[in-house]
């Protein structure tokens, strides 16, 4: 199927490695062009060429750190005219409200929370100006199913949920659309640094980490893939799925319906 997206200007944010880094390379597949966005510039160049060299698209990227205002401010400077942004970069840590510093709250909010918000605020009117254009939010299913030792990520995913309900249910009127998606846990290379983490600690050997991954807890007996997340949201960008905006999906397997 063609998804119409060739040529596309597709910006990603967290676009160095996991998902981020998994819906660069989906897009590139369907011949958009692309500018990848996280902090690290080696890692941002070698994947730009990565993608480049297999998929022949134009690859560019800027390296910036999207918890500050001016470093958001720069990046639309430099990419303001794009067809389609994803909001991606951000990862909240963990912990009880007790267990939390302020300082933790601080920096999930700035990088993922108001990240989110004033690149929307950067972006989304100058599509709404020339009546085109896609905003995709890579929120969290912590947002949905909250818990106490995620507290941080509960605040800030659900204000996400809220937020891009709302700004996606304004803007149709200007031939944007706005939706999201929330994934839940995901075999991402932070997921697995953790477990090796974990293996290191239970077992003496970081090498046996996928024995900490048990099939009977996971939906399909395996945790989500980085490319799952990455084809739906490529899907989703389709002008064929033209009427969805407003939508936050959860990609959970049913997980959060099952006993």
């Amino acid at each position: 199927m063609d998804l119409q997206l060739k040529d596309r200007h597709v910006l990603i944010t967290g676009a160095s490695k996991g998902i981020g880094l998994e819906i660069a390379k989906s897009f590139a597949r369907e011949g958009a062009r692309l500018t990848l966005v996280a902090r690290r510039a080696e890692m941002l160049e070698q994947n730009a060429d990565a993608i480049a060299r297999a998929s022949g698209v134009t690859v560019g990227w800027v390296a910036a750190d999207l918890s500050q205002d001016s470093e958001r401010e720069r990046l639309f400077a430099e990419r303001p005219d794009i067809d389609i942004l994803v909001n991606n970069a951000g990862a909240i840590k963990g912990g009880t409200l007790e267990a939390s510093s302020m300082e933790d709250w601080r920096s999930g909010f700035d990088l993922k929370v108001w990240g989110y918000i004033h690149l929307c605020k950067l972006y989304v009117p100058a599509m709404r100006a020339r009546r085109s254009g896609t905003v995709i939010n890579i929120i969290g299913l912590g947002g949905r199913a909250v818990r106490p030792s995620y507290i941080i990520g509960a605040a800030g995913n659900a204000a996400l949920i809220g937020f891009t309900s709302a700004l996606g249910a304004a803007t149709p009127q200007d031939n944007v659309r706005i939706f999201g998606i929330n994934p839940t846990v995901t075999k991402t290379d932070r997921m697995i640094d953790q477990l090796k983490t974990r293996a290191e600690h239970t077992f003496g050997d970081a090498a046996r980490w996928e024995e900490l991954v048990d099939p009977a807890t996971y939906p399909f007996g395996r945790p989500t893939e980085a490319t799952e997340i990455a084809d739906l949201a490529v899907m989703l960008a389709s002008p064929k799925v033209h009427y969805l905006s407003g939508t936050v999906i959860d990609i959970d397997g049913g997980a959060r319906w099952g006993k």
